[in-house]
């Protein structure tokens, strides 16, 4: 018989690493809307040429990774690997700037991209970001940095590190390319056949190989961007760094970092962390002005940054903690009190203020014996007994299960004596 499991580069979120997971997500939800973000939600899938156009033809995403197939209608469909696309396409239908002249965005979301898995990277991952729209600032870019920077101290994570740079405007970038080329075309025998391909159509993705010759080549013979940047360019990207300098943010100056995706431009910065194994980096952004209009909108401006969920949670381990057990099991002792010990918990389960502190376990067993050893296998601290005296008399009786002590009290004290 054929033993199905998960497939590859996917897997099952179980219980426990759920409970930390929702910790995890519990912080973003506080943090976005403590700095008046909102959440946007997109479909699973898209048309293809939304990131054909929105990524880039060149990149490893859209020639080698994306799940794409035609539909019966012959529409190409392509579940998403990424979501500023997505994301933008929402901003320009809805016409979102014509309510609110910037319009701060965010989302937690599964993604797709067929490439190799390894440590806290799968083809079915998630990711949470922000997106903002409509303004051009600087302030807006250091904003976003210590945004993110505030989240993850929220989450408890020290041993990481803020890596910045600016890639400059469109504008200065066919120079730039056009001298990389020259340069890294003598080292060309040097490459391996798809980053040949990308020496030719899009240099800058060579800085993101994953071939160890290929990088050492670009780190130690090419020029930086940086070099090449305009006086505004560099203006904007000074402006940036005093503020992070003004709020003691700490970062250095990656003259070497790029963004991998075609629409970035100006600002780029990661925060990495050796903890996560060699792909070090968890979470990315930049500034990308001029995306919305080549997607069909407005021509407005565009910042925001992306983070692996699976990567944050990996350097969380530490921080956050399982519960030692579900606190209360409540046990319904003999057949003919189930229906009456079931209503007397959902009416504690339905006090919205009960609820919050006394999550409940539910069960009903033939005799007390195995409803304690259910409670003791839950790791449970108290059981909560329902047997027919009880039922008889409107008592409940509190056994503490490492004590042995128990408690009969009047059902209706119930909450003020676990509140005492």
């Amino acid at each position: 018989m054929v033993e199905f499991r998960t497939l590859k580069g996917t897997h099952d979120l179980l219980p426990d690493e759920l409970f930390i997971w929702r910790q995890v997500e519990r912080s973003i939800h506080t943090n976005m809307q403590q700095n008046g973000y909102g959440e946007i939600r997109t479909p699973v899938f898209e048309n293809t040429e939304l990131f054909v156009r929105g990524i880039g033809t060149e990149t490893d995403i859209v020639t080698k990774e994306m799940y794409t197939w035609i539909d019966q209608g012959g529409t190409h469909l392509t579940l998403k690997p990424e979501l500023t696309a997505p994301v933008t396409r929402a901003y320009i239908q809805h016409e979102l700037g014509k309510s609110n002249p910037i319009n701060k965005l965010y989302y937690i979301d599964s993604l797709f991209r067929r490439e190799r898995p390894q440590k806290g990277r799968q083809r079915q991952f998630n990711q949470f970001g922000v997106e903002v729209f409509g303004s051009e600032f600087p302030e807006q870019d250091a904003e976003i940095i210590i945004m993110a920077f505030t989240f993850l101290q929220s989450l408890g994570l020290s041993e990481i590190n803020l890596e910045i740079n600016t890639i400059g405007s469109q504008s200065i970038r066919g120079k730039y390319i056009e001298v990389l080329q020259n340069l890294l075309n003598k080292y060309r025998k040097d490459f391996s056949d798809i980053d040949k391909q990308r020496l030719d159509k899009n240099p800058l993705r060579l800085f993101d190989s994953k071939d160890s010759k290929c990088r050492e080549v670009v780190n130690e013979k090419s020029p930086t961007i940086y070099d090449y940047i305009s006086k505004e360019d560099k203006l904007h990207f000074n402006n940036v760094c005093s503020i992070l300098d003004n709020l003691n943010i700490k970062y250095s100056h990656d003259k070497k970092l790029v963004r991998g995706l075609d629409y970035y431009n100006n600002i780029c910065y990661e925060f990495v962390s050796s903890n996560i194994g060699s792909q070090d980096s968890f979470l990315a952004g930049g500034r990308y002005d001029g995306l919305i209009k080549k997607m069909g909108g407005p021509d407005y401006s565009g910042c925001g940054f992306a983070a692996g969920v699976e990567r944050i949670r990996l350097l969380c381990s530490k921080n956050l903690k399982l519960p030692s057990g579900l606190n209360y099991v409540a046990i319904a002792i003999g057949k003919e009190n189930k229906i009456k010990a079931m209503k007397i918990i959902n009416k504690f389960r339905g006090e919205l203020e009960f609820n919050k502190y006394f999550p409940i376990d539910f069960i009903c067993r033939d005799n007390l014996s195995k409803g304690l050893r259910y409670a003791s296998e839950k790791k449970a601290d108290y059981a909560l007994i329902l047997g027919d005296d009880e039922i008889l008399n409107k008592k409940i009786t509190i056994k503490e299960l490492k004590t042995r002590k128990q408690t009969k009290i009047n059902i209706s004290n119930l909450f003020n004596y676990l509140l005492d």
